[in-house]
């Protein structure tokens, strides 16, 4: 299996956790893994679209992107959309929050050791 297709696995892993947190877990807990678990899949996603990307690239681009979907939320532009189309609160989600930034530094750093352990097991395996 390719590297692309490897981390593809894993960012779909990603997305089903993310999921599955919203769904069964309460709000307090499902909420910062949300997070979390968002930071990691845009890194996945910088992995998905830019396969020679170095992790450590791939996180601070991951984690920029989070930044940026964060302080869009200021606008409130992202509210207004979910008004609209209410699948869009789990893209852009609605309302700022600080300690979100926090959590995305996560995320992004799990994204990242993410992406190591795939390149780590794409080399194994063509060996």
């Amino acid at each position: 299996m390719s590297s692309r297709a490897l981390t593809l696995c894993v960012l779909l892993g990603v997305v089903a956790a993310g999921l599955a947190a919203r769904a069964f877990l309460p709000p307090p807990v499902a909420g910062p893994a949300g997070d979390v678990l968002y930071a990691t899949l845009v890194v996945l996603l910088v992995a998905v679209v830019r396969p020679r990307t170095r992790p450590l690239t791939a996180a601070a681009v991951g984690f920029v992107v989070c930044v940026a979907v964060e302080l869009v939320q200021l606008t409130g532009i992202p509210a207004a959309l979910a008004e609209r189309v209410p699948t869009v609160r789990l893209v852009l989600g609605t309302t700022f929050w600080a300690p979100d930034l926090l959590l995305y530094v996560v995320g992004a750093a799990a994204g990242g050791a993410l992406c190591v352990a795939v390149a780590r097991g794409g080399r194994g395996r063509r060996q």
